[in-house]
């Protein structure tokens, strides 16, 4: 065999030094027309054909072979110094059938939310009272449209989903400009909504006030922000909140911008409060927290004498209402443990160390409740709706609802709903929504709610299973009846009042220009007191494998300490 193949390539090589061509390796008919691209074409036929024979070397490989492109080599096809990048083209835009509308693509979302100067300069606080209050300010809420609103008119998506306003509101905001589709002004309330569709709604927003006691910056190097958080503050934007929050009181006051949260505690929980500088310092940090490596100690007073020895509660807990914010101890509940150690009794109330070994919403709050020892001034926990016994034992003898409607009832009677994050607009919307039906796919807990405004729905330490990173996306539209808006953070807005305060100053509160279509604006609310905005629930401790944080014993946690 080999001898035949090697007397055929001989054969082969005589006929081409010949000048002879074997008819089975002529080159292609359109190759022997001599124009210049093609005698190019039938001499690289001939290099081939020596190679195949055997008597040349390998001709190169041309530049675009059949089937796939060439990969460009080192310099080919990559910009110079002097040319310009060429813009990508511009999608084409589909031929319109007559009378449609055309809807913009989707514009690209930013990965993450970070506040920064132009957030910041919305608005501005005063303080009165006692209480840091924030000048109302216009806001843009943005979203897309939801997949179940496609083929529905805009008016009928506002009259079952956004109840927070009677539908002559948002036909007074479309006539003013307020509204906005695809950023162009909505006309006619009736306009069928598409898939795609960019929602605009521009409002005037009012905010609760909060204490005015200071936020302590513990510890700040180049990696980490610990701060001593009041009571009554919120950790990020949420629900109603958003300038009265630590996140904003840091950048505005502080200039510490772009921190990432590692752990959050409740509006009414005060303590020790950790930020990372930067995202490698928060991974680290969240990896310790799945690990189960950080230790958690919190104090706080309650009812009546707690027992001398340690108290172990492993109760499961079970949220009731996320939007009010609304736990109990259930056992189809998430599993959890709690330590508690009492520190001192004065005849009336306890001091106790708590040690969580998990992190569920209100955990701390909700095992002190149902071993019959509440908080003392828990605006939850420590109320007459949960029965004679206040909870304990996990004895309510109420349904979810009931027990829901009752707590609202109770704090409506205080003048006190705003400790809840509720107005009073919120329950006549929800009585109404209640009436019509949702038409959503809201969960079990959701449907049994009565409120249906976005509050700030509470949370305690991260909790290990949760997602490690921070979701400060949680700016809330005008009352969706189902809390799935996604909203894109705000670009522009605009202020009443100067900007003053910056530094924590005094200032006058601005308050002669009123809105036309602001229900707040027509409304006197009462202040809480600044008592009322503290609760007796304090996180002392956060340490980890390579840091402890602690802060002061507050003063109603002494020992000697009577109200």
């Amino acid at each position: 065999m080999g001898a035949g193949r090697a007397g055929r390539g001989e054969a082969t090589a005589a006929r081409v030094r010949g000048g002879v061509a074997s008819p089975r390796l002529a080159a292609p008919a359109h190759c022997v027309t001599p124009r210049p691209a093609q005698r190019r074409a039938g001499a690289l036929w001939a290099a081939r054909v020596r190679w195949v024979a055997g008597v040349g070397a390998r001709p190169p490989r041309p530049a675009f072979p059949r089937g796939r492109m060439a990969e460009p080599g080192p310099g080919e096809g990559e910009p110079g110094p002097g040319d310009k990048e060429e813009a990508a083209p511009a999608p084409k835009k589909r031929r319109l059938a007559a009378g449609e509308r055309y809807v913009p693509p989707p514009r690209k979302l930013s990965a993450g939310v970070s506040f920064g100067a132009v957030h910041f300069a919305e608005t501005s606080y005063y303080f009165e009272g006692g209480l840091r209050k924030v000048r109302p300010y216009y806001f843009d809420f943005r979203t897309y449209c939801k997949g179940r609103w496609v083929g529905r008119s805009l008016l009928h998506v506002f009259s079952t989903e956004f109840r927070a306003q009677p539908l002559d509101y948002y036909r007074a905001a479309a006539r003013a400009g307020r509204l906005r589709l695809n950023e162009e002004p909505v006309r006619d309330l009736e306009i069928v909504l598409k898939n795609n569709d960019f929602l605009r709604n521009t409002v005037h927003r009012h905010e609760p006030p909060v204490t005015a006691q200071p936020i302590q910056i513990l510890v700040e190097d180049d990696e980490v922000v610990v701060v001593d958080k009041p009571s009554s503050l919120p950790v990020h934007p949420c629900g109603r909140f958003r300038h009265n929050t630590v996140i904003f009181i840091l950048g505005k006051e502080h200039d510490l911008k772009e921190l990432h949260t590692i752990h959050r505690l409740d509006r009414m929980t005060s303590g020790v409060l950790m930020f990372a500088k930067t995202a490698e310092v928060s991974k680290r940090i969240d990896e310790q927290v799945r690990e189960r490596q950080l230790e958690k100690e919190y104090v706080c007073r309650v009812v009546g004498e707690f027992p001398e020895h340690e108290v172990v509660c492993e109760e499961p807990i079970l949220v009731v209402s996320y939007k009010v914010g609304v736990c109990r101890v259930d056992p189809k509940g998430k599993l959890c443990k709690t330590i508690f150690q009492r520190l001192s009794y004065n005849g009336k109330t306890s001091v106790v160390k708590c040690l969580p070994r998990t992190g569920r919403t209100h955990q701390i709050r909700v095992h002190l409740q149902y071993l019959g020892h509440p908080i003392v001034n828990d605006p939850i926990y420590n109320m007459e709706a949960w029965g004679p016994d206040r909870g304990k034992g996990g004895k309510i003898n109420k349904t979810d609802e009931e027990l829901l409607k009752a707590l609202v009832e109770e704090h409506r009677s205080k003048q006190s709903l705003d400790i809840l994050g509720l107005l009073e607009e919120d329950l006549n919307s929800s009585a109404e929504n209640k009436d019509s039906g949702n038409s959503g796919d809201c969960t079990k807990s959701a449907q049994a709610d009565p409120i249906n405004e976005n509050s700030c729905p509470a949370k305690d330490t991260k909790d290990p299973e949760r997602d490690a990173k921070d979701r400060e996306r949680n700016d809330i539209a005008a009352c969706p009846l189902n809390s799935d808006a996604s909203l894109e953070t705000p670009e522009k807005s605009k202020e009443l009042g100067s900007c003053e305060n910056q530094d924590g100053q005094t200032g006058e509160k601005h308050s002669d220009e009123k809105d036309p279509l602001c229900v707040e604006c027509k409304i006197t609310r009462r202040d809480p007191s600044p008592k009322e905005l503290v609760m007796y629930l304090h996180a002392l401790r956060y340490k980890g494998a390579e840091f402890e944080y602690c802060s002061k014993m507050p003063e109603w946690a002494m020992e000697d300490w009577e109200e």
